[in-house]
């Protein structure tokens, strides 16, 4: 993945934990993760779950923490 790639994946995610950052910190979390899961395709999940295994570094905390808990795609 590209230097480039990563970082315009951990703006997205970033902006998307804005979003919701006005909630809960839990819902902030869960509402990240579900908006990536439905909304991302496989691709970019399997990108920013590589970016975050190697450090996730730029990642919000919201961000950060809604990545853990989202399992990446499964190889066809």
């Amino acid at each position: 993945m590209s230097h480039s790639t990563a970082e315009k994946l951990v703006y997205m995610a970033n902006q998307i934990a804005t979003a919701f950052s006005q909630e809960t910190h839990e819902a902030a979390v869960a509402d990240t993760r579900t908006h990536i899961k439905k909304f991302w395709d496989p691709r970019m999940r399997t990108m920013i779950a590589e970016h975050l295994a190697h450090g996730g570094e730029g990642l919000s905390p919201i961000a950060r923490e809604a990545l853990e808990g989202l399992q990446a795609p499964k190889a066809a």
